[in-house]
């Protein structure tokens, strides 16, 4: 009898230690289940700013490629106006030149016409 109750002893005491494991396991479980949570919540993080990051940089190239464009358009415009302004200004300087050449054989005739008085 005394071997059945050994025997009945160490199983009570295998059932406590299964227990035991049990309790460690579902423990262990939980924790785990935090850890994932957690991991995918740092994932989701690092992925958003890594998402914020290209954007930003994307909106600087296209903020730079803007300026660039502007830059030149502007340099255009004022390469052409230049030009314009030039031709213009050559064409009045012309009509100067004219009007004081006509003033020029203007006054040739009246001093001409006084000396003949």
């Amino acid at each position: 009898m005394e071997g059945l109750s050994e025997i009945v002893n160490l199983l009570k005491g295998i059932e406590s230690s299964i227990d035991s494991l049990n309790k460690r396991t579902e423990s262990i479980e939980k924790r785990l289940d935090r850890l994932e949570k957690v991991d995918s919540i740092e994932h989701r993080v690092t992925s958003n700013q890594i998402d914020i990051t290209d954007i930003k940089d994307a909106l600087e190239r296209m903020e730079e490629l803007q300026s660039a464009k502007i830059e030149n358009m502007l340099k255009e415009l004022m390469t052409q106006t230049e030009m314009k302004n030039n031709s213009e200004f050559s064409t009045i300087h012309k009509r100067l030149d004219s009007h004081l050449l006509k003033l020029g054989r203007v006054e040739e005739e009246i001093l001409i016409v006084q000396q003949e008085k």
